[in-house]
């Protein structure tokens, strides 16, 4: 007769097993962490603004070198994350923003007046 040392699965094993795989699936957290992290790393840039058209979303920034970026200091369009971002704002406003490439389009993530 051969003796097996192999625990079977408790019933109560498995429910918990299935609840720990059941909470991480639909908790909301690791996504949340993600974005906050990742937007606390990107790097801060002056810049000073030149346009803003809220209906397009889009603002346009004279600004410093974006290292996360690669991109040298220069004038151009960007994407706002939320057009609320650019309320209060305008042209000749000195700011602070961070910008990363979102879905493939070069958006800002963070936007303040200096």
């Amino acid at each position: 007769m051969t003796v097996s040392n192999k625990k079977k699965p408790t019933m109560h094993g498995l429910l918990l097993a299935a609840m720990i795989v059941i909470g991480l699936a639909v908790s909301p957290m690791p996504v949340a962490l993600a974005h906050e992290a990742h937007s606390h790393n990107l790097p801060v840039v002056a810049g000073k603004v030149t346009k803003i058209d809220e209906a397009a979303g889009k603002v346009t920034i004279a600004h410093d070198a974006i290292p996360n970026l690669q991109m040298e200091a220069m004038t151009m369009v960007f994407k706002v994350g939320n057009p609320s971002m650019v309320a209060g704002l305008r042209p000749g406003d000195a700011i602070n923003f961070t910008a990363d490439k979102v879905n493939d389009q070069l958006t800002v993530t963070e936007i303040e007046k200096r």
